[in-house]
């Protein structure tokens, strides 16, 4: 698709325009304009900027497809129209994300709520019908309707999720030994970022991913982790191929791996993000996760410390396991380049993020102090 910014004119800029209206970001002009007309100014950047940052994306003021397609979600509410399962194009949307969190509220098992209408929420939404005497026939209609605003939660105590995610921890045991990971090196084969030399080689971002992904690979595997890597070196796969591939090997966790890189050569340090969609709906082990990485990281590494956040990237909100993306510094930054391409740097990483792994199934009164643990105690621990 056309990527739209501040200066972009026509119907592409007039479409994005009308939306931010409907949403309430900006005011409506009296006057309209032909559609060729119609530009993307400063108003608009702002207005989108907000959107942005209040759906857990990339704040950079760009329509680019991610934001495009939270855009065109944004547009329903439950209610506006009639839902229900499609194989063939399923139906996406916030009213979709509501049912999904209605459904949750009321303890039923939707599992994350992604805004799209598949089988379990289909399923979820039968059970539902079901128990509250209407025809199971997965559709939101006028009556369902009426039973999801009359009927009150079911489930108290808690977030619904943080309950479910806490009970799959829990059985899960605290031994990684015969658990199964999915290790994604973000960026494809395509990449053409940033380049740096150690040396001997030439690294792309694409390539210190990879690598940084085998070594933890090798890692997981030494203490009996089944791991999966989402691409080879050279290939390239988009974040629904991959997080589909993640769903399909039925993972217990799934880390995303990234190195950035920024115009500024300040930018600089490691940030961590789990799902969430900043209206209090989370992967709660996601975001515990994400703070042991964080946490393992900064104190083996010393780098700068840019925190945990929560966003609605499709690597997180499309796996069905809890999920954590590690943006581990800028190649563009002459503090953090020199790290990223010397392999002790990597092999801490990998550490670190075994480490992170590890402590999130271990009981809360088992857990041990952030950088007190290293590969041969945590070896001992898989099989004592």
């Amino acid at each position: 698709m056309q990527f739209i910014k501040r200066g972009t004119t026509g119907p592409a800029a007039a479409e994005v325009k009308s939306t931010l209206v409907t949403l309430g970001l900006i005011a409506d002009t009296a006057a309209a304009e032909p559609a060729e007309d119609v530009l993307f100014d400063a108003m608009c950047e702002l207005a989108l900027r907000e959107f942005q940052q209040a759906r857990g994306l990339v704040v950079d003021g760009i329509v680019g497809p991610e934001t495009w397609r939270s855009l065109v979600a944004a547009r329903w509410r439950l209610g506006d129209r009639v839902l229900h399962r499609s194989v063939s194009e399923p139906m996406l949307g916030d009213d979709v994300r509501e049912l999904q969190e209605r459904l949750l509220e009321m303890g039923y098992d939707v599992g994350r709520a992604d805004g799209i209408f598949g089988q379990r929420t289909e399923t979820a939404l039968r059970a539902f019908q079901r128990e509250v005497g209407l025809a199971a026939d997965g559709t939101v209609g006028p009556l369902t309707m009426r039973a999801l605003r009359q009927l009150g939660r079911k489930v108290v105590g808690g977030r619904p999720q943080l309950l479910r995610e806490s009970a799959m921890l829990y059985h899960a045991g605290p031994a990684l030994s015969g658990k199964r990971v999915v290790i994604d090196p973000g960026h494809g084969g395509s990449d053409v970022g940033v380049v740096a030399e150690d040396g001997l080689l030439t690294w792309t971002e694409s390539h210190l991913v990879y690598d940084l992904a085998s070594r933890l690979e090798g890692r997981f595997s030494a203490i009996g982790v089944r791991a999966d890597l989402t691409r080879g070196r050279d290939h390239e796969r988009t974040g629904a191929e991959r997080a589909a591939l993640a769903n399909t090997v039925g993972a217990d966790l799934l880390i995303s791996l990234h190195i950035d890189s920024n115009p500024n050569p300040l930018a600089n340090g490691v940030a961590t993000y789990h799902f969430g969609t900043g209206s209090g709906v989370s992967s709660t082990v996601g975001e515990r996760l994400a703070g042991l990485v964080q946490r393992e990281i900064v104190a083996r590494t010393g780098m700068l410390d840019c925190h945990t956040h929560a966003k609605t990237w499709e690597m997180l909100r499309l796996t069905r396991m809890p999920a954590v993306q590690v943006e581990l510094g800028y190649l563009s930054s002459p503090i953090d380049r020199p790290r990223l391409i010397d392999p002790a740097f990597r092999d801490t990483v990998a550490e670190a993020i075994l480490i992170a792994v590890q402590r999130v199934f271990l009981p809360t009164e088992a857990d041990v102090k952030t950088g007190s643990l290293d590969l041969s105690a945590l070896q001992a621990m898989q099989f004592s």
